[in-house]
């Protein structure tokens, strides 16, 4: 594999991403992960300087339903993670793992050169990529 071009994040990540605005509850965050059979949600940035958010299913079993919270009366702004870390495309496979590694995290919002959502990156996809 000595002759291939090393992996980048961008050709790893998953560009079929959901999100959902900070202002909408966690029930209907609940609603969209069951409808598309997934455990996180990025959280939209209000403005061009803001940051992005994420949402992920055990920031609703530690925040909501272990606390004994209804869903409907809980807002996304309140139990999401924010800011949270993300990975230029174009960086290297190697360089992301070891980041989220580093971070303890299992995934990151991938952006372009002007900071627009393109994507998802897992440690299970940079991990399990041939070559990575």
């Amino acid at each position: 594999m000595s002759g291939d071009a090393p992996l980048r994040v961008g050709d790893l990540m998953s560009a079929d991403v959901h999100s959902v605005d900070g202002l909408a509850t966690v029930g209907e965050a609940m609603a969209v992960m069951r409808r598309h059979g997934i455990s996180s949600l990025v959280v939209n940035r209000r403005e061009a300087d803001d940051e992005f958010g994420l949402l992920v299913v055990s920031d609703i079993a530690a925040q909501v339903v272990a606390a004994g919270r209804a869903p409907e009366r809980v807002h996304v702004y309140e139990v999401m993670s924010k800011p949270v870390p993300t990975l230029p495309s174009d960086m290297l496979a190697r360089y992301a793992t070891r980041l989220l590694v580093r971070l303890g995290l299992s995934r990151a919002i991938v952006v372009d050169q002007d900071r627009n959502l393109l994507g998802m990156a897992t440690l299970r996809d940079l991990v399990l990529a041939d070559g990575a």
